[in-house]
């Protein structure tokens, strides 16, 4: 099979021929219709993500597919269904083998490339504004990096969720994406003071930020008193320091939201979560917006387009 294969993180990964996998116990094999990318995977070649696989590895954290074979010890699942799976790794690639527990059957509803664009971006976004910020209808929310892979989903679920949505993502391209998804106000990163623009809007109650830097900055000054920010990442390679003093004096709260550390200590609520997300999608309510699809062949291209801010939404290899 083909796969994206990194060996070393002072090189980029190549796609090269590998044997098939066979599941091991408790898992299925899928052959791999299509992959998310994400900035995580970015991280990951570098060696700096938090879970960044033992080398040698496939890289890919999530993809969609279809059932090939099953595991021992596998049941609710057989040959032929379709199926999401956040793996974590093995996901640029011809086939894989992956975690029964962590995949999900998908609508026939729901394409491949919007399956393989869907759990990160949207289970984050849920997650963080739902589990972590508990924001209720009428709040006003300021996303940070708006028109990104995670931040788009969130004025997206944010509009879901009966919120103000303030959008600030960098140029009027961008911009018109979010408010597209839903964003009833607009600020230009580029050209606008963030915390002169929320002040004209009465300050924010939730934030939330995967960009960092400045920004976060900006944004934690523009909070009302009780106001939660929520740290999503860091895609300025700035990690911002919070003085403690001055989320006393607002009464302020800084949130981390991880998504795939609940796979470890609450996978209830991720499953709860990802099961609101779809009944969403099934419903009409959700709409993935990808812009970009690549053959495996060009996933390091897609990478590129990530690293360079060229994407909006998500990039998808499809295999």
């Amino acid at each position: 099979m083909r796969a994206l294969y990194l060996t070393s993180h002072d090189s980029l990964p190549t796609v090269q021929d590998l044997p098939e996998p066979d599941p091991k116990p408790g898992e299925i094999r899928l052959r791999i219709a299509a992959c998310g990318l994400n900035f995580a995977d970015l991280l990951m070649q570098k060696g700096t993500y938090q879970d960044t696989p033992a080398l040698p590895f496939i890289m890919g954290m999530e993809v969609a597919g279809t059932v090939e074979a099953l595991g021992t010890g596998v049941t609710g699942f057989a040959a032929g269904d379709r199926v999401a799976v956040y793996g974590g790794q093995g996901g640029l690639a011809e086939v894989g083998c992956f975690d029964a527990a962590r995949a999900v059957k998908i609508p026939d509803s729901m394409s491949f490339t919007d399956a393989a664009a869907f759990q990160i971006a949207y289970g984050t976004s849920h997650l963080a504004l739902d589990h972590r910020a508990r924001m209720q209808p009428g709040e006003t929310l300021l996303v940070l990096g708006a028109a990104g892979g995670v931040g788009l989903t969130a004025v997206e679920i944010g509009k879901l969720m009966g919120a103000r949505v303030v959008a600030c993502a960098r140029g009027p391209e961008k911009l018109e994406i979010a408010r597209q998804a839903g964003a009833d106000h607009l600020i230009d990163a580029k050209t606008q003071d963030i915390r002169e623009e929320m002040k004209k809007l009465g300050g924010c109650d939730v934030v939330y930020d995967a960009v960092g830097g400045e920004q976060f900055t900006a944004a934690f000054r523009s909070c009302k008193p009780e106001g939660r920010l929520l740290t999503i990442g860091f895609a300025s390679g700035d990690v911002p320091q919070i003085k403690a003093n001055h989320l006393m004096v607002k009464n302020l709260t800084v949130l981390g939201l991880y998504w795939g550390g609940y796979l470890t200590f609450k996978p209830d609520v991720l499953t709860g979560s990802l099961a609101q997300l779809l009944k969403w999608h099934e419903d009409g309510r959700l709409h993935p917006h990808v812009s970009h699809v690549l053959p495996l062949e060009q996933a390091v291209e897609g990478m590129d387009l990530l690293r360079a801010r060229k994407s909006t939404g998500k990039v998808v290899i499809t295999i």
